[in-house]
C-alpha cells in the first residue's frame, strides 16, 4: 500500500465540500484541493465570513475554519490540481437526463465524461481516480475506457467510493460512518489502490467498517441502499392515506410496527413525501438499469416507490384545494419551509416545489418563509419546472424573511419542512394575523392537534383523519 500526500476533488458541491473538509481535518499530512469551474461557488468557499459557505451543514464551518489554508484549498485551477494530485475524487453533478434516450430515468453522465477526458489530457503521472458522485452501475467501466485509451502511458486505477451522506447530518455521517464502501478491480494494482483509499479513511474510522468489494457491487449497493430507504418512506406514506379514511393514526401505526426488531423504527415517519438529490435519482437509475437488461417486473416494482411519492405530494396539494372550498384562486397561502428537510439549504426534489406548482396552477398567491433557503434558489426551482414563465412565478409567489409577515392575512399555512423553529412559534399570535377560518396543513406532522384545535385553527395533519 502506498501513502499519498496530495488529493484533488473535482466538484465543490454538497458531497465534495464536506467530504474533503473532513479528510483534511483527519489527515493533516495530506494536502486536499477542491476544484470547481464555478468561480462564484469557489469564492464562497474561500469567503472570510463562514456563514456564507455555499453548503450549510451543522459543524461544517468549524472544520473549514480549522483546515482552510492549512491543508484544505478551494480553487478554479482544475488542471493544476489534477496534475499535482496522486488521488482524484470525481464529485460532479449527475442529474437525471432531460433529453434523448433514457430521458427522465437515466443519469446524465456528460459531466463525468468531461471530467475523465480532462484527467486523461492533463495527467503525466499514475493516478487513482475515485468516483464519488452517485452513479449508475458500470460508470467506472466507462471512465476506465476513456482514461486507458488516451495513450500517454499513464496508469489509472478506478475506484468506486459511493457517498452515504444524509443532508443535515453530513459531517457526523462522515466522522462516524456506518460503513465506507470501496469498489475496485480484483487485480494486484486494483487491490493496492483500494488499500490506499482505505488508509485515508483509517485515519479516523476503524478498519472493520471499511468494506472492499468489486466495482459492480459497490456501485449497485449505493443505489439499492437508497432504494430500500425510499421504499420505507413510500410504504408508510401509502398507509397514511388509509389512516385518514379509517380514523387510524399513522404515528401509532408506525410506532407499533417500528417496535418489531426485524423492521426497526427508522424511515417510518409519514410526511408530504421524500425529496433530496439522491432517492428519486437513484431509484430511477435502478429502474433504467433493470429495463435495459429486460427486467420489466423489477423496473415496475421500484418505479412504484416513486409513483407513491408523487401521489403523496399531489394528495397534499389536492387536500388544501378541496378544504379551502374547492378554490384557492387569489387566496394567500403561507408556506413554512422550502428545503427538502431541516438543517440543510438543499432544495433538490423538495416536496414544496411540487405542492407550490400545483397550487400556482390554481392561481393561489403563495408566500414562502424558509430560514436557510434563498429567494434566488426558490425561484430557480420553480422556473426549472417550466410550468409557467419566470415573470408569472414571481407575480404569484413571494419570498419573505419573516414568518409573521408570511402568514399575515393568509387563508392557510402549509408546513413543508420540519424546521425545529416552527414548533416553537407563538401560534396564538399567528392565528390572530390570519383570515378566519384559519387553516394549518401540517405536511411534516410536527405540531400537536389538540393544541392547534384549542387555539382555533382548522388543523390537518397527514395520516390522521
Amino acid at each position: 500500500m502506498k501513502k499519498i500526500n496530495k488529493i484533488c476533488c473535482i466538484g465543490a458541491g454538497y458531497v465534495g465540500g464536506p467530504t474533503m473538509a473532513v479528510i483534511a481535518k483527519n489527515c493533516p499530512e495530506i494536502d486536499v484541493t477542491v476544484v470547481d469551474i464555478n468561480q462564484k461557488r469557489v469564492d464562497l468557499w474561500n469567503h472570510e465570513n463562514l456563514d456564507l459557505l455555499p453548503v450549510y451543514e451543522p459543524g461544517l464551518k468549524e472544520i473549514v475554519d480549522e483546515t482552510r489554508g492549512r491543508n484544505l484549498f478551494f480553487s478554479t485551477e482544475v488542471d493544476k490540481a489534477i496534475d499535482e494530485a496522486e488521488m482524484i475524487f470525481i464529485s460532479v453533478n449527475t442529474p437525471t437526463k432531460t433529453y434523448g434516450k433514457g430521458k427522465g430515468q437515466a443519469a446524465d453522465l456528460k459531466y463525468i465524461e468531461l471530467c475523465a477526458r480532462n484527467i486523461a489530457k492533463v495527467s503525466k503521472t499514475d493516478k487513482i481516480v475515485v468516483e464519488k458522485s452517485t452513479l449508475p452501475v458500470r460508470t467506472a467501466q466507462a471512465i476506465k475506457s476513456i482514461l486507458d485509451n488516451t495513450g500517454k502511458g499513464v496508469k489509472f486505477e478506478i475506484l468506486s467510493n459511493p457517498e452515504f451522506l444524509a443532508e443535515g447530518t453530513a459531517v457526523d455521517d462522515l466522522l462516524n460512518a456506518d460503513r465506507v464502501l470501496i469498489g475496485g478491480d480484483e487485480t494486484k494494482s486494483g487491490q493496492e489502490a483500494k488499500d490506499t483509499l482505505s488508509w485515508v479513511y483509517e485515519h479516523w474510522l476503524p478498519k472493520e467498517r471499511i468494506l472492499q468489494t468489486n466495482v459492480w457491487s459497490s456501485e449497485l449497493s449505493k443505489l439499492v441502499a437508497n432504494a430500500f430507504l425510499a421504499q420505507r418512506v413510500s410504504s408508510i406514506n401509502s398507509i397514511s392515506a388509509l389512516c385518514e379514511k379509517t380514523d387510524a393514526n399513522v404515528a401509532e401505526v408506525s410506532r407499533a410496527i417500528g417496535f418489531d426488531s426485524r423492521i426497526g423504527s427508522k424511515f417510518l415517519n409519514s410526511s408530504v413525501g421524500f425529496g433530496g438529490s439522491c432517492f428519486q435519482k437513484d431509484i430511477l437509475n435502478l429502474v433504467y438499469i433493470a429495463k435495459s437488461y429486460g427486467l420489466a417486473e423489477v423496473a415496475d416494482y421500484w418505479e412504484q416507490v416513486i409513483l407513491m411519492n408523487d401521489y403523496q405530494k399531489r394528495r397534499f396539494a389536492d387536500n388544501i384545494i378541496s378544504t379551502l372550498y374547492n378554490t384557492v384562486s387569489g387566496k394567500k397561502i403561507c408556506f413554512y419551509g422550502w428545503a427538502f428537510k431541516k438543517d440543510t439549504n438543499d432544495t433538490r426534489e423538495s416536496a414544496a416545489i411540487y405542492v407550490a406548482d400545483a397550487l400556482l396552477d390554481e392561481q393561489a398567491q403563495i408566500v414562502v418563509y424558509d430560514p436557510k433557503v434563498s429567494e434566488e434558489t426558490i425561484y430557480a426551482d420553480l422556473d426549472y419546472l417550466g410550468t409557467r414563465s419566470p415573470e408569472e412565478n414571481r407575480k404569484l409567489l413571494k419570498v419573505v424573511k419573516d414568518p409573521k409577515e408570511a402568514c399575515k392575512d393568509a387563508h392557510a399555512i402549509a408546513i413543508l419542512t420540519e424546521w425545529d423553529e416552527f414548533k416553537n412559534y407563538d401560534w396564538p399570535a399567528l392565528f390572530e394575523l390570519m383570515l378566519k377560518p384559519a387553516f394549518v396543513f401540517d405536511g411534516r406532522r410536527i405540531l400537536e392537534k389538540e393544541k392547534m384545535d384549542s387555539i382555533g385553527f382548522k388543523y390537518y395533519k397527514i395520516g390522521q383523519s
